[in-house]
């Protein structure tokens, strides 16, 4: 009964971390109070928060996902139950880290060596690429090719493929033949009305790459969005 006596429902409401989370949302929690949750109980001598607190002073929360299967048993109110939970949480957050570092996010650089058969083109072409919620490419297309002007681009043809694939973003580029990046009129009146579009769809226009034979300017990194 008396290991009993130290669960999160025995603590005051107002101090039980459950409650906390409901009411304010995790991020308004300690880490003491998180792992609290984690552990559930905590022994004859001390209610659960107390253990996490005492956990984390003895190992920090850095070093908390490193600790084997023994270290944490072996550590005075944990057992073997407790250290599997704590294990198992952690290996979630590390996969889940692990898959938001394999994200690739297709940077200016990468768009102009990936349309580096435009860098010589003697017309223009405006090509989409169409990426998804974890910023990877699931199509392009070749929107136009010819003069570009901002009657030629319509954000109909732009976006229907986006509609159709379930993009989260894009990514417009085209090339100059001329061998200049710099925007033209056209070019930053097509990519408002691209953007303007995008928000009304809920589809981000995450950036407009300038293709050219020696460079390529970004809309993005020069703040033209």
């Amino acid at each position: 009964m008396d290991a009993e006596k130290n669960r999160i429902k025995d603590l005051p409401k107002v101090e039980r971390p459950r409650e906390k989370l409901i009411k304010y949302g995790p991020e308004k929690l300690s880490n003491s109070e998180l792992l609290a949750i984690i552990l559930r109980s905590g022994t004859k001598k001390e209610n659960v928060v107390e253990l996490a607190s005492k956990i984390l002073k003895r190992f920090t929360v850095e070093k908390l996902p490193h600790l084997t299967f023994d270290e944490l048993r072996n550590f005075y109110g944990l057992g073997p139950v407790k250290s599997y939970e704590i294990i198992a949480c952690f290996e979630l957050g590390k996969r889940l880290l692990k898959d938001k570092k394999a994200e690739v996010y297709l940077k200016p650089k990468d768009v102009w060596e990936e349309l580096k058969d435009l860098r010589d083109n003697k017309k223009e072409h405006f090509v989409v690429f169409y990426l998804d919620s974890r910023n990877q490419e699931i199509k392009r297309e070749i929107i136009s090719v010819g003069s570009l002007n901002a009657n030629l681009v319509h954000p109909r043809e732009v976006f229907e493929p986006a509609v159709r694939n379930l993009s989260a973003q894009i990514i417009v580029a085209h090339n100059h033949p001329s061998g200049d990046p710099e925007p033209s009129e056209d070019d930053l009146e097509i990519t408002k009305r691209l953007v303007e579009s995008g928000k009304i769809l809920g589809i981000e226009v995450a950036d407009h790459v300038i293709i050219a034979r020696n460079g390529f300017l970004s809309f993005k990194e020069k703040e033209l969005l």
